[in-house]
């Protein structure tokens, strides 16, 4: 459908009661693994839509439009309430952890398949092997300390292995920086992709800067630091693709079509009747929405909103099992690197003066919590925590000789020879 002739719900009938907003939670023992997946994503586009028409407004001198980019965010607000508390109580934070993992895992996966540039596909596949490796070390302590097997949370569709080791991910921020698309050349495929995954890390990032500190455990709460860190460089990564020449009202018209986008795939995907009606009700909002931004770009730009994003529905979070295509990326990049000049290269073509050294030094000089993680299964069960299938698990001292650099190594680093030791070590009964 060509979402610019739809009407939606109209803005003065989207306000809902105290009663509407607050939902009965999904079961957290019942939930498919993909409802949690889009429960968790909605939330991180809601929060993004709320944040920017803050920063919208805040450079706004247009008092009508300022008004109505205000009523607008009260509803994204009341959406991103009723979304995020879709979350039962008795969801740990690790479950939640796991979940936006896989999210991250899955969802890069399928943006890059169906991505039409290829210089920000390959920026996908970057940042999908540095969270591939985040769920390996939060799955760790998911099993020590709530001894959680990962695949209750991931029901199996997602691999728990070692990825480019997150120690390896600690750069320079200003080699993150990435070349930008050109507004009007590329594809509205490439704006709502890109929009959608710097969503899901910045809200990734906030949650483990607010939950972080919610366990006892001290390695466990460095770990989060970390791993927040890391997400913070992703969302530099990805919003640094986005062309800055963009007009404020031009974002706005991809935000509200990338909401419209997200909820429509969540709706035409959805197994659970009851959040499936949820999708539904908020995309008809998103159309309006859509309308509005649509109709203010023709009032102070004189464009046509179809100039900016076309006239076909993008299908940007299609969540399913992407273990081929992740293996498959990380056996061929997982030494990839990034470069001073917003590309790529391979370890053996860095320069000793390579700016992200110096940060990788500085942040591990006492240790890695990524590489403490492991220790500590090791401690406790004799081994890692990894669930894939008998051939790639056995490939984990291949993938760590390939993908972890010799400079800035943290002292807890562990070996490629502590990694063969495990083959001769029989997992757990639930990794079999």
């Amino acid at each position: 459908m060509n979402v610019l002739k739809e009407k939606g719900i109209p803005l003065e009938k989207q306000v809902r009661t105290w009663h509407d907003i607050v939902r009965r939670p999904y079961n957290r023992m019942e939930v498919d693994n993909y409802t949690r997946t889009r429960q968790i994503l909605m939330n991180g586009i809601e929060t993004e839509a709320w944040g920017f028409k803050h920063c919208f407004v805040r450079k706004c001198t247009d008092s009508d439009l300022n008004k109505l980019l205000v009523k607008v965010r009260r509803i994204e607000d009341m959406q991103q309430t009723t979304v995020n508390w879709l979350s039962p109580v008795n969801q740990t934070v690790l479950d939640t952890t796991l979940g936006y993992e896989q999210v991250a895992v899955d969802l890069t996966a399928w943006l890059a398949q169906n991505e039409p540039d290829e210089y920000v596909k390959e920026t996908f596949n970057f940042g999908l092997l540095e969270d591939f490796d985040h769920l390996y070390r939060y799955s760790q302590f998911a099993y020590m300390i709530e001894e959680t097997d990962p695949n209750e949370i991931l029901h199996e569709m997602t691999d728990v292995l070692i990825g480019r080791p997150t120690q390896n991910h600690h750069n320079c921020n200003a080699v993150r920086i990435r070349k930008p698309y050109k507004k009007d050349e590329v594809s509205p495929v490439t704006k709502v992709n890109i929009l959608t995954l710097i969503s899901g890390e910045q809200q990734t990032h906030n949650y483990y800067a607010e939950h972080g500190f919610m366990y006892g455990n001290t390695d466990l709460k460095r770990l989060y630091a970390e791993i927040c860190d890391v997400e913070e460089e992703h969302v530099t990564m990805y919003e640094t693709l986005v062309d800055p020449t963009e007009t404020m009202l031009e974002k706005w018209l991809v935000h509200e079509f990338t909401e419209v986008c997200n909820y429509y795939n969540c709706y035409k995907d959805e197994a659970d009747d009851r959040l499936k009606l949820i999708w539904e009700e908020f995309m008809q909002m998103e159309i309006g929405h859509l309308q509005l931004a649509a109709e203010a770009i023709n009032k102070y730009e004189k464009r046509d909103a179809e100039e900016i994003i076309g006239t076909e529905l993008v299908l940007p979070c299609h969540f399913e099992s992407q273990k081929e295509y992740v293996t498959n990326i990380l056996e061929n990049e997982v030494d990839k690197r990034l470069t001073e000049k917003e590309g790529y290269c391979r370890i053996d073509e860095l320069d000793e003066d390579w700016p992200s050294y110096k940060v990788q030094e500085q942040t591990g000089k006492d240790g890695a919590p990524s590489e403490k993680a492991i220790q500590l299964s090791i401690k406790a069960i004799g081994r890692d925590i990894a669930c894939a299938d008998e051939k790639l698990l056995k490939k984990q001292p291949e993938l760590l000789e390939k993908g972890l650099e010799e400079n800035a190594q943290a002292p807890d680093t562990v070996s490629v020879e502590k990694y063969k030791k495990f083959e001769k070590i029989p997992p757990l009964d639930f990794l079999n």
